[in-house]
Parts: structure tokens; C-alpha cells; sequence
């Protein structure tokens, strides 16, 4: 059996990097008979290795599929009435006027699309941007697939 390779150990160690003392570090020695370079010898063994164990990360698909968490489709907060944002009631009766029943009907409206509703002006229009910033939303947000069917059908 020929090989380039003479001689080879390994050596695992603690290593440090900053603040951090929970790392290793793999040391190599490797003497090669001049056909290859020892760097390029490692390379091609990393790459027949990898080759090799793909044939456990197949099977493992295979055997495990893989379990997606079900996750809502959107934030919750989103499904919830713009009543309960808490605002001042002629903030709360434009939006109705407008049917702007859920805070996802709401991040979706532009500042020029609610200036442009009745009775609604910049005073009410700053209320609610403060209101949704404090629950890290804001007006011109896009939702896809709004609104969700469990509240397109009331």
C-alpha cells in the first residue's frame, strides 16, 4: 500500500480565545515524503472523510425527518382589536370608520393613508405611532397573506 505519508500524530489541546477558556485546538504533525505537501495531503483526507460521512447525514434524513415547529403565521399581537392599543376615543373611532379593526390592519396603513382619514390628524396620527413603537411596530409594515383566514371570516 503506498503513501505520502511517513509519519503523523495529533495532539488536542486547550486553547483561549479572549475570555473564553472552554475551546480546543487540534495540533498535527505530519511528515510527508516530498510527493505532497503535508497541507495538501490533510485537504484531500478532510475531503474523502466528508465524502465517506455524507452516506450518515443521508441516512439520517432518512430515518429522521426533520420536525418544523409550527409556527404562527403572524405575531399575535397582530391578531389582536385596536381597542385594546388603549387610544384616545376619536383615535379609536376613526379607525373604525376606516375598518381598521385589528393592529395588522393598522402597521399596514401608510401616515399620508390615515392623514387622509375624516377627523384624524397629525395629534392622533403621532398617538398612534407612539403606541405601536412601544410594541415594536410601525405604520407602512407589509403582511403577507392578510389578513389570516381565522379572522377574514368574522
Amino acid at each position: 500500500c503506498y503513501s505520502p505519508v511517513e509519519r503523523i500524530a495529533y495532539n488536542v489541546e486547550a486553547a483561549r480565545v479572549e475570555q473564553r477558556t472552554d475551546l480546543d485546538k487540534l495540533v498535527i504533525e505530519m511528515e510527508t515524503n516530498g510527493t505532497i505537501d503535508p497541507e495538501e495531503a490533510i485537504r484531500r483526507a478532510a475531503t474523502i472523510l466528508a465524502e465517506q460521512l455524507e452516506a450518515f447525514v443521508d441516512l439520517r434524513d432518512v430515518r429522521q425527518p426533520e420536525v418544523k415547529e409550527e409556527k404562527p403565521e403572524f405575531d399575535p399581537i397582530l391578531l389582536r382589536p385596536v381597542d385594546d392599543l388603549e387610544l384616545t376615543v376619536r383615535s379609536a373611532n376613526c379607525l373604525k370608520a376606516e375598518a381598521i379593526h385589528y393592529i395588522g390592519d393598522l402597521v399596514q396603513r401608510t401616515e399620508v393613508e390615515l392623514l387622509k382619514t375624516p377627523n384624524l390628524g397629525k395629534k392622533s396620527l403621532t398617538e398612534i405611532k407612539d403606541v405601536l413603537a412601544s410594541r415594536g411596530l410601525s405604520l407602512g409594515m407589509r403582511l403577507e397573506n392578510w389578513p389570516p383566514a381565522s379572522i377574514a371570516d368574522e
